[in-house]
């Protein structure tokens, strides 16, 4: 045990040594440091770069082309007669609408003077009003182979606020007249027998809508009221006539519209010491129209009453376009009146006598046809078709000495009918046209369709030859129209050919000059029978025009 414990006294005092070593090697002086040994510094790697050092492209003494492909311009026109509502041109913002006005004056060998103007006023934007007037005077060289008209219009056009268009329009016409086509010529007649006066003062008024209504619908009521006198030495009559037509679309969708038009045409005729004639006529015209991808078809009936008869016209008409292909097929069966008035018999042959009844001609016609284009510029339209006409007026020449013409009615009438038309279209520098018109009439009643037209052929040629030169052209070929003479034989008139060509040059910013020639072959030719035409003459002028600031 007490060797044990001598061991362990050994064993701390030996420990006790080092430490006490260990505590006198501290240099307790010095201050506390810390010693690095490495730095690390955080470097980016250099990119690469790329040096640029493009030449600049050589220069290209080559012109560009440039191709420019445009439409052709080519009008289709239908074989419908129907009335043509055009719209107001929408002024272009970045060229405001200027008015033009325009005097043009000329002088010929047989017509001296001529006169023509223009006038045109308002904003252009919502007023538009125009003032047209003209007059003539011709003198041939046979004895009393003269006639005058002088005629003036005033229209205008407004649109309200609320997208409503008014249209209105008044005028005036006189037009003078000589019965010089008696026979034998060597009757004798003074100044005032052989005269003959025509009146007419009219005015016309419509509203429409520019935008349809919330409901799909369209409107376009309009009302035309015209009094028209003739005189001559003998007898003055005079004649009120009056057309209401309110025609109203409903569209149904994208495809389907539903139309409705009511008319009533009236007639008051007052010949001078006899009765009153009154020639009334209403109908209705609803129906159905189809708008698709390559059918559009109209279909409907039109029940009529013609002074309390009352008759039911078809009004059917499809146009079909093939796929892949440039033409349209036209098929109709239709049905329509042709007004018996004063008026209208005055304005087809202003020799005529005072009629003594006023009678409609109601057509049915039943067509099909093709119209289409060829190539680029040409167009083209053919019909086949079979008309019908009840009451259709005939001008035969009076039995004493055959200077005015009396109206003969044909109950009954039928004709074959072919109509062509071709046309090319450049822009608007040249453009040419011609048609042919075919009748073969069959009539029981009388030998011929006396005054009517068998065949008609013609053409028109508009061309700016250079930049400020225009030129036109027309040619007409008339069959002739059969006739009776004053001891009852039927006979044929021969065949006319008329051709007229004219120019107009710019000498000036606003000064146009202009020159015609009529009937080039001076073929004196009888449109109505006694009544041979003007020959050859020339008319020249000159136009000025300029715009209103």
């Amino acid at each position: 045990m007490i060797k044990d414990m001598s061991i362990i006294k050994s064993l701390l005092a030996a420990v006790m040594v080092l430490w006490s070593i260990a505590i006198s090697a501290q240099d307790t002086s010095r201050k506390k440091t810390i010693d690095i040994t490495s730095t690390f510094k955080p470097v980016l790697k250099e990119a690469a770069k790329i040096n640029f050092n493009a030449a600049p492209p050589a220069a290209d003494g080559r012109k560009p082309v440039l191709q420019y492909k445009v439409p052709s311009q080519n009008l289709l026109l239908g074989y419908q007669p129907v009335p043509i509502q055009p719209l107001a041109l929408q002024a272009d913002s970045a060229s405001a609408w200027q008015n033009s006005n325009y005097i043009k004056v000329g002088i010929g060998n047989i017509i001296l003077p001529y006169v023509q103007a223009g006038l045109s006023f308002g904003d252009g934007k919502t007023r538009f009003y125009n003032i047209f007037a003209n007059h003539h005077s011709a003198n041939g060289s046979l004895p009393f182979q003269k006639n005058n008209r002088t005629e003036v219009t005033a229209a205008a056009t407004y649109k309200t606020p609320g997208n409503l268009e008014w249209d209105g329009k008044i005028g005036f016409v006189s037009q003078q007249y000589f019965l010089y086509g008696y026979s034998p010529s060597t009757l004798v007649f003074t100044k005032d027998q052989l005269r003959q006066r025509f009146q007419t003062f009219g005015g016309k008024l419509s509203l429409r809508n520019l935008e349809p209504t919330e409901y799909g619908i369209n409107y376009n009521p309009n009302i035309r009221i015209s009094v028209f006198s003739g005189t001559n030495d003998i007898d003055k009559a005079t004649e009120a006539n009056s057309v209401l037509n309110i025609p109203v679309q409903k569209t149904i969708n994208d495809q389907f519209s539903f139309k409705l038009g009511i008319t009533a045409d009236l007639t008051n005729f007052r010949p001078r010491d006899t009765a009153t004639i009154q020639n009334n006529l209403y109908y209705v015209s609803p129906a159905i129209a189809y708008l698709g991808d390559q059918v559009s078809i109209t279909a409907g009936i039109i029940p009529s009453w013609q002074n309390k008869e009352f008759r039911v016209l078809p009004n059917f008409m499809a146009d079909i376009s093939p796929e892949d292909m440039d033409f349209t097929i036209q098929l109709g069966w239709i049905g329509y009146y042709n007004k018996g008035s004063y008026e209208r018999f005055a304005s087809i042959n202003p020799w005529l006598s005072q009629p003594l009844s006023l009678l409609n001609t109601k057509v049915q016609e039943a067509y099909g046809g093709l119209k289409g284009t060829l190539a680029r510029h040409f167009t083209y339209s053919a019909k086949l078709g079979y008309v019908s006409y009840r009451n259709m007026p005939l001008f035969v020449n009076d039995s004493v000495d055959g200077k005015t013409f009396n109206i003969l009615y044909a109950s009954s009438m039928q004709s074959f009918q072919l109509h062509g038309e071709i046309g090319y279209i450049q822009g608007e520098r040249f453009n040419a046209s011609a048609f042919i018109t075919i009748n073969n009439y069959r009539i029981k009643e009388q030998p011929k369709a006396y005054g009517l037209q068998p065949v008609e052929l013609g053409a028109t040629l508009r061309w700016q030859a250079v930049k400020n030169l225009w030129v036109n052209s027309d040619f007409n070929v008339l069959g002739g129209a059969p006739y009776i003479t004053t001891n009852k034989i039927t006979r044929s008139g021969k065949s006319g050919i008329d051709l007229s060509a004219g120019l107009e040059y710019k000498i000036a910013r606003q000064v146009n000059v202009w020159f015609q020639m009529n009937n080039i072959f001076n073929n004196k030719y009888e449109r109505w029978n006694q009544y041979p035409v003007y020959g050859f003459n020339v008319l020249g002028g000159i136009i000025f025009s300029f715009n209103q600031k």
